[in-house]
């Protein structure tokens, strides 16, 4: 289970008053399940082991016949996959994975066509509106290289991931009879990444999928009260000026989780002139960048620290005699428990300078954590959001620039 320490905002926020927070959270948490787009509330648990080895036997073709991995969509359809890919060392055949329909730029796009020349590469695709430009243009460009290299056998090396609803994508995938797999209604882009958009680049990669949703699955039916109180002490902190979160980590194979906790949480709360500012940092790096404006800049800021206990490998600091630094004491140190004082260090320091600080514990770092901490944050998101007053599920702002640019392109 994620475990949550909100010790370090007894400093501003009474211990009582939280507690009020948490209670009263009750009926937003409520809310969550009467508005419409929260199938995903049950999808670890729906997935059947039938749906599972589909996607295994997916992952392990596209191991089989691919150096490399294009995983191609934007937003939700590309951010949980790629926190996945990266925060997990993969076991299969896949070497590298790229990414695309992400962004616009012909310059990311010509590197990518260059690199994938010299590979054997499949492409997983996902657009659930099928509306959206940069995944449009990118499946183009892709769609050419693919039959550039196979012909007809591209069929073999595309897998398209989509709404259930009619599309055109959908349409395209079940004439050209390449695997298709999809998403259900009731679950929004950016909380599908226990669906084949973030499940299958998983398997993929070797990943164990089936220990990924079990981590969800006890997530969601023990964990929740920690997920609602991490909603209740955030929106505490927002309504006394704290506007602000940074999500902060100090394993950096964790960034990419961070950029998918900024999309769930900044699209999910944002609206109405209303929500937090997600943010996010990768310690101890950006402790030399961004570590002084935590530490003595404008003070409408929080901090969360995701953490793993039990880290699967570490790494011993030899002694140094070649020449004297002043870090003789280093010699000796495991750089995990180096790094954890560093941990201790920051969460002191900055809480000290006037920065709230709560803590998340994840146990360990392999597919059952990562499933449970990914959950963890979609289910307090929802709950966060309509403490707020706000509809986590929708997303009119995002509208507003496709609208505008499907004009002028046309």
């Amino acid at each position: 289970m994620i475990k949550l320490d909100l010790t370090g905002l007894n400093n501003f926020v009474a211990e009582s008053e939280i507690e009020a927070a948490i209670a009263a959270a009750q009926s937003a948490r409520a809310r969550v399940l009467e508005l419409p787009m929260h199938g995903w509330v049950s999808l670890p648990s729906d997935i059947t082991a039938a749906d599972i080895a589909k996607l295994n036997a997916a992952g392990a073709r596209i191991a089989e016949q691919s150096d490399a991995l294009v995983v191609l969509g934007a937003g939700g359809s590309s951010l949980g996959a790629r926190a996945l890919l990266d925060a997990l060392p993969g076991r299969g055949d896949v070497k590298e994975v790229f990414y695309a329909g992400d962004n616009l730029s012909g310059v990311h796009m010509a590197r990518l066509s260059n690199a994938l020349q010299s590979r054997e590469f499949s492409v997983v695709v996902t657009s659930k509106s099928g509306t959206t430009t940069e995944p449009a243009a990118a499946l183009r460009v892709m769609l050419k290289l693919l039959r550039a290299r196979y012909g007809e056998a591209l069929k073999e090396h595309l897998f398209v991931v989509a709404g259930e609803h009619k599309s055109a994508l959908r349409d395209y995938a079940e004439n050209l009879g390449c695997e298709l797999f999809g998403i259900p209604e009731e679950v929004g882009g950016r909380y599908s990444v226990f669906t084949a958009s973030g499940l299958l680049p998983a398997a993929a990669r070797g990943l164990d999928i089936a220990a990924l949703l079990r981590g969800a699955s006890a997530e969601a039916g023990d964990g929740l009260e920690a997920a609602v109180a991490y909603a209740a002490a955030r929106q505490k902190l927002n309504a006394g000026g704290f506007t602000t979160e940074i999500l902060a980590s100090f394993e950096p194979d964790a960034r990419n989780l961070g950029e998918w906790w900024k999309q769930l949480f900044g699209e999910s709360e944002g609206k109405q002139q209303r929500g937090i500012f997600p943010a996010t940092v990768s310690f101890s790096g950006d402790l030399h960048s961004m570590g002084q404006y935590i530490q003595d800049g404008r003070r409408n800021l929080f901090e969360t620290i995701v953490s793993f206990t039990g880290l699967p490998t570490d790494v011993e600091i030899p002694p140094n005699r070649e020449f004297d630094d002043g870090f003789a004491f280093l010699g000796g140190w495991w750089l995990n428990d180096v790094n954890d004082v560093a941990r201790q260090s920051v969460r002191a320091a900055h809480i000290d300078g006037g920065v709230p600080v709560a803590e998340i514990i994840a146990p360990g770092l392999n597919e059952a954590s990562l499933g449970a901490l990914l959950y963890f944050f979609e289910y307090a998101c929802a709950v966060s959001a309509c403490i707020d007053g706000v509809n986590p599920f929708d997303q009119p702002g995002v509208e507003a620039y496709k609208t505008i640019m499907r004009a002028k392109l046309k």
